[in-house]
């Protein structure tokens, strides 16, 4: 009763087959080999083509679906009319995002989509109203490619010639991977984006010992942060920067008590007891008198597990060499009114 064509007006450069990938080869007319290529930021057009073979007019309902989203797809329709012996042509419109490629958040072992299965359904029945007496499912392929840069360059005339297209993609799949590394070469040399395999390159160029017990999102803050750290080396204020890239406990400050900051370090300024200089009963301590002595506290929220032995190595490794500390990890309790004034 209703005989449907479906013409992709954009074609993917190339046909998958059983033995491989056949370049240039025509994809048929047929729906089975319907593939239309999308490009991110260009418009893509699937023309459909109906025809009634029917003694009497249809009334004909195009209806377009699949696993892609329905945003990128608009279907424009000349009517809902069609005489008897008479063809109509409908024209389903795609677009996908100009940040297609870039925007897809991957992570670990997962694939960016770049192939879609859709289905044109059509529908016809009598003008008069009543069931529908024929019902049809085309299907067809999306195929996300980008759009090739070379061809621009080219006068319209060379344009239309496939084989120069796919020569220079030849050359454009070789020169532009290099290209682009060079366009983003400042995200390789960025410890928080660069790949995981670059980061013992980064940590060797800034002299970073890395430990093999750090999670990795730790040692790329680290990383980034090691010549701040070697600035303030044997300090106080280094200190407290490195237990806070480690433990993510805010710094303390100034006008927050030291028995309410999440990370206090107190100097322990006393002498002991000293001969000729010790009055009794203000500066005398006994058993005690430890000079250069500091005392560290973290208090994290209960349930922010930290690694006590791993705290205790980033002490050894920042302190002077002849100090000596005291490490307490007492974790905080929220207060009951506390919780309730943050749910109001």
């Amino acid at each position: 009763m209703l005989s449907v064509t479906l013409t992709p007006m954009q074609l993917p450069p190339a046909l998958e087959t059983a033995g491989g990938t056949a370049l240039g080869t025509p994809l048929d007319s047929t729906p089975s080999a319907c593939r239309l290529r999308l490009s991110p930021g260009e418009p893509s057009e699937l023309v459909v083509q109906v025809r009634n073979d029917e003694n009497q007019p249809l009334a004909v309902q195009l209806r377009v679906g699949g696993d892609f989203p329905n945003q990128w797809c608009q279907v424009g329709q000349e009517g809902n009319s069609l005489p008897a012996g008479r063809q109509m042509d409908a024209v389903v419109q795609f677009a996908i995002p100009a940040d297609y490629l870039e925007q897809q958040p991957l992570g670990p072992g997962e694939t960016l989509k770049l192939t879609y299965s859709g289905q044109v359904v059509l529908e016809g029945r009598p003008q008069e109203g009543g069931n529908a007496l024929w019902q049809s499912t085309t299907p067809f392929t999306l195929v996300v490619q980008p759009h090739s840069l070379y061809p621009r360059f080219l006068p319209a005339l060379y344009r239309e010639v496939d084989f120069i297209g796919r020569l220079l993609a030849i050359f454009e799949q070789t020169f532009e991977p290099a290209v682009q590394t060079m366009d983003t070469l400042w995200a390789h040399l960025d410890p928080l984006t660069a790949p995981t395999t670059l980061l013992p390159f980064l940590a060797h160029w800034v002299g970073w010992q890395a430990l093999p017990q750090w999670p990795l999102a730790d040692q790329r803050r680290l990383i980034r942060q090691a010549m701040e750290i070697y600035r303030f080396r044997g300090t106080r204020r280094g200190l407290c920067l490195y237990l806070h890239l480690y433990t993510g406990l805010p710094l303390p400050s100034a006008d927050t008590p030291s028995a309410q900051q999440a990370i206090a370090i107190e100097e322990v300024f006393s002498r002991g007891f000293i001969l000729g200089e010790t009055a009794l009963g203000q500066d005398a301590v006994l058993g005690g008198g430890r000079p250069f002595h500091f005392r560290v506290r973290l208090r994290p929220l209960l349930g922010h597990a930290i690694d006590e032995t791993l705290v205790r190595t980033i002490i050894e490794q920042e302190k002077p060499a002849f100090c000596t500390y005291d490490l307490t990890v007492e974790p905080q309790v929220v207060q009951q009114s506390s919780v309730s004034a943050i749910a109001g």
